[in-house]
Order: C-alpha cells, then structure tokens, then sequence
C-alpha cells in the first residue's frame, strides 16, 4: 500500500518539486568552482553544440554547470540544455526535479524510445543547443558507457564534453551508481575535460576513451574537494543449487 501510494503520479510530482528545491538550495549555499572550463567555452563562444557528458552518479552537482558556465560566458545564457532520460518512471521523476534548472527532457533509452530519442539529440545538436547524456544510465552498470554518446559524437560532429563534479560536503547512497547526493554550504567543482572529436566511422573506438575521460574528471573534481571515492557494490553471489 505505502509503495503504492508513493508510486502515485501526484505524489511523485510533489517528491519531485522538494528534489528540486533542495537542489536549487545547494547550488546557492555551496562555494562553487569551474575548472577547465576554456576550452569548451570557447567552442560555446564560437556557436559550436556539445554533448556534454557525465556519469549518472554525478546527476546531482550538474544544475551548478549552468550556472558556472554562464556567468563565465555570455553566449552560454542564451543556451537551453537537453538532456536524455529514461522513459521509465525514475526518469520523468529526475525530469521533472531538474526541469526548474532551465533544462528541457528528451525522453528514451537504449531499450525504450531509442531511435526517437537519437533523432532528438541530434535535431537538438543542429539547432546549436547542448544535449547531456549520462553514458551508464539509467541503471548502469556503474561507469559502464553505452555506445549512445559516441554514436550521436559521431553523427553530428560535436564534440564530447566531458564532466565530473564533486562536494565537499555530500554523501554516497547504496545505489546501483553510488550517486552522490550534495548537502548545502560546502565546496564545489564541476571539472571538464578536453573536448573529444569522434570520427563519424570510428563511434566504437572512441567510447574507451570518452568512458576514461569521465572517470578522471570524476576523479580530478574528488581530488580538488577532498572527497575519496567510493568502490563498485560488490556483485550478489548465486546460491549453490542444492
């Protein structure tokens, strides 16, 4: 009954507005920094689209980019992010928490809705407007990349982004990614990481690459706040059949 009510679309709506300010309420108390940021900045400057991409556990310490990003460029204020989410429940849920963000949705998966949702991304990518993507989602395995980002890399000649993002003060749920929820009033960076071209007939060869980047702008941002990462969750052991 409680999980009945709890999976109520007006009730998840509700969760999802509280999500949202309290997200709007970190990215005001905590002390934020943007490293790295020239070079895709000045592709922004330019009028240049970009994929920008993240790992899933991360999703939360995203909507400070914006922010960061457009007091550091002007021509990033005109700019409305889109980012792919999954139709599944849990994906409207996060659609509707970061949508306060100036973020639009575009909604599909790899399993569900995905040839829409690439022709989307790349409809969004020629109207000159930045797509996110989180590689690993929506339900992992953990910093596993999916071959979306560097096919819709490799269809439209944007280049890869990619970004990791850290808190000082934040704590790690027992989710599939270990997603990284900030508190308020702490330390903040939102790392990016060189751009990455992918050549439109070299999508498969360049996804190694593109997942490593993510996970060392992960890595570099944890550094810079002091935050030791956390390991994978351990795989359930099988029961030895009797």
């Amino acid at each position: 009954m409680i999980r009945g009510f709890i999976r109520h679309p007006a009730v998840q709506g509700g969760l999802a507005r509280l999500v949202g300010l309290y997200l709007a309420l970190v990215v005001r108390t905590t002390r934020w920094r943007l490293v790295g940021a020239e070079p895709a900045l000045a592709l922004v400057a330019a009028g240049q689209p970009l994929i920008l991409a993240f790992w899933h556990e991360r999703l939360p310490l995203m909507p400070a980019l914006f922010d960061l990003a457009r007091a550091r460029e002007p021509a990033a204020a005109g700019l409305r992010p889109h980012v792919l989410v999954s139709q599944h429940r849990d994906g409207r849920f996060i659609g509707a928490a970061v949508g306060r963000f100036g973020v639009e949705m575009i909604y599909g998966s790899s399993r569900r809705g995905g040839a829409g949702a690439l022709t989307a991304l790349l409809r969004t990518l020629r109207r000159g407007q930045p797509v996110l993507i989180t590689p690993d989602g929506p339900r992992g395995p953990r910093r596993q990349a999916a071959p979306g980002v560097a096919q819709v890399a490799a269809l439209s000649g944007a280049p890869v982004v990619p970004l990791g993002a850290s808190s000082s003060a934040q704590r790690r749920l027992g989710s599939w990614d270990r997603l990284m929820l900030p508190l308020p009033f702490g330390r903040g960076v939102v790392v990016c990481g060189p751009p990455i071209t992918v050549p439109r007939d070299a999508a498969e060869a360049a996804l190694p690459g593109i997942a490593a980047a993510l996970t060392e702008a992960c890595r570099e941002a944890d550094r810079l706040c002091g935050v030791v990462d956390v390991p994978d969750r351990p795989a359930k052991r099988s029961r030895p059949r009797p």
